[in-house]
């Protein structure tokens, strides 16, 4: 089994659909049946798993998803990157207190900068969408065993 996709709660669809594109997310789909149905799929570059919101897609809130994950090589020029594309994305930050990577910005425990040694899995950055979905950016440079 693998994650294919994850629905997004979102209450404006093209402002969402803006967002994501903006952020160089491929659009996969936008197929709407009528005024009670529409769905948009994106996939982040490089994902095998996919987002997808729209219209009747889920009775979640909007901007109630936190904690959604986006892998990266370099979380500094993810980091940039993101900020260059309209992002409002918080400072390259690793954790001294474990879990601090789902608190807010300025949070116990969120310590400024990469992780001392760039140890792998520990160096994140969070932003949300524009209706607060959060999402934590982690660097991974070398998987656990078993993760391929």
């Amino acid at each position: 089994m693998r994650v294919e996709v994850v629905a997004l709660p979102v209450s404006d669809t093209e402002r969402a659909k803006q967002f994501y594109k903006s952020l160089g997310w491929r659009e996969d789909a936008d197929f709407v049946a009528d005024d009670d149905f529409r769905i948009v799929q994106l996939t982040p570059p490089g994902s095998a798993a996919s987002i997808q919101f729209g219209v009747g897609v889920t009775t979640a809130p909007p901007g109630s998803m936190r904690g959604l994950y986006l892998v990266v090589d370099d979380v500094e020029a993810a980091r940039t990157e993101l900020a260059q594309r309209g992002a409002e994305v918080s400072e390259v930050f690793h954790e001294s207190r474990l879990g601090a990577r789902f608190r807010p910005v300025g949070a116990p425990g969120r310590e400024p900068g990469a992780s001392p040694g760039r140890e792998t899995y520990a160096s994140f950055v969070t932003f949300d969408d524009p209706d607060g979905n959060g999402w934590i950016v982690q660097e991974i440079t070398s998987r656990l065993p078993g993760r391929g």
